[in-house]
């Protein structure tokens, strides 16, 4: 573990925790319009990556280059970071937060009732999803000669992202090793460009007449949507501690079950001389199946129990947060403006893709920007933009995200391995 003021395993921990819920705790108390340009998770993982690069930044502030600031380490004239960039609390973090939110996030799932709501609504979702991987994959293409070697995790990040949420990028990064600096392009990028995508989205209810004659859109279906989405809008009990120990004990033995079985995998592999591919690790297989253990189980009773995606949250915002305590800003730095043009590329081939998806389907203006929204945002961003286009349809934005954090780390491996190729 690096020198640094900050080493002790529960006091990296209350660091991390204390970010997360002062940065909500601000939103709430202030409602700054910041916080709806700029979510509370960038200056959750922007935090911690300047408190672990803080010797680095002092030390080029008093003009000194941070390799000798390295060459200085254990001496009086060492200049130490509040963080550590490693730790046994971050490996703690990885091998039970990142398992645990996922499975918890993916019980709270309802594929029947979101078609149900939705209908054409999530073959516009499933198609703009389709849109982040190929875009993800022409953009790294398209810039890849000026990113380094291991960027493809990065936009394997991205994607996981786009398609679902911040809980896939997180799952996604874990899945490739990715390390905090390719993380942390996929969060630039991931926030940079929604700051440009949302008013895109807002700014589309503009041209819902237009567009509902360009797509052939029938003149009922925004009526039929809204009964149906009232007609299915239900309401969760407050969740108690039974609740909350049912819940950790699924994540526990999904966890414990998903490392069981890949370690047996992995012995099974090195007794006949063989290792994992680049692109399918053990890390890899460990996500994919905790991914489908969790969606199998919201097939049963254990998806009607509260509070199981508020608590898998809590746990996404603390792995983001060590994220960034791990991350290299110099490195960050050199390879941000060919990442972000990539990601532009990417973006623009999803929103043609949601286009023609609408245009097919003859699918309103209102329902694309969601599904578009729910990709690229999450259920933030998506419940935002149905609350300014139909703010009935907000029950069909949460669901519509929900089936993205279903399918994004399927999504972001395979665009990992498709660009890993290249």
């Amino acid at each position: 573990m690096d020198q640094a003021f900050i080493t002790g395993n529960a006091a990296i921990l209350a660091t991390l925790t204390g970010i997360c819920a002062f940065y909500f705790w601000l939103e709430k108390a202030t409602r700054w319009r910041l916080f709806q340009y700029v979510p509370p998770l960038v200056f959750i993982y922007l935090t911690p990556v300047l408190l672990a690069n803080s010797g680095h930044i002092a030390a080029l502030l008093q003009g000194r280059m941070p390799s000798e600031t390295a060459s200085a380490a254990g001496t009086t004239d060492a200049i130490r970071n509040v963080l550590p960039t490693s730790s046994p609390a971050y490996d703690v973090i990885k091998d039970f937060a990142l398992p645990m939110m996922l499975v918890l996030m993916l019980l709270n799932v309802d594929v029947a009732r979101a078609i149900r709501v939705v209908g054409k609504g999530v073959g516009v979702m499933l198609i703009g999803s389709l849109g982040v991987v190929v875009g993800a994959v022409v953009g790294y293409a398209c810039v890849m000669h000026w990113l380094g070697p291991d960027t493809w995790k990065s936009y394997g990040a991205l994607t996981g992202s786009w398609v679902g949420g911040t809980g896939n990028l997180a799952a996604v990064s874990e899945a490739l090793n990715a390390d905090g600096t390719q993380v942390g392009l996929a969060v630039l990028a991931d926030t940079a460009l929604l700051l440009v995508w949302l008013p895109l989205m807002l700014a589309s209810k503009k041209i819902a007449g237009p567009f509902a004659r360009f797509a052939r859109v029938d003149a009922d279906r925004v009526a039929h949507l809204d009964a149906i989405a009232m007609s299915e809008q239900e309401t969760s009990p407050a969740a108690n501690y039974q609740d909350y120990l049912l819940l950790l004990f699924v994540a526990f033995a999904v966890t414990a079950f998903s490392q069981w079985a890949t370690a047996t995998i992995s012995a099974a592999l090195a007794a006949r001389d063989l290792v994992w591919p680049v692109q399918f690790s053990e890390s890899t297989c460990r996500i994919l199946l905790i991914t489908t253990l969790g969606l199998l189980l919201s097939f049963t009773p254990l998806r009607k129990v509260p509070s199981s995606r508020h608590l898998g949250m809590a746990l996404v915002f603390i792995f983001m947060a060590q994220t960034g305590a791990t991350a290299n800003l110099a490195k960050a730095a050199e390879q941000a403006v060919p990442f972000l043009i990539g990601a532009a590329i990417c973006i623009s081939i999803h929103g043609f893709f949601c286009l023609a998806a609408a245009k097919f389907l003859r699918v309103d203006i209102h329902t694309a920007a969601i599904a578009s929204a729910a990709n690229i945002g999450g259920i933030a961003t998506a419940s935002c933009v149905a609350a300014h286009h139909k703010e009935s349809l907000m029950p069909a934005a949460v669901l519509l995200a929900l089936l993205g954090y279903a399918i994004g780390n399927y999504a972001g491996l395979l665009t990992a391995a498709i660009c890993e190729s290249l």
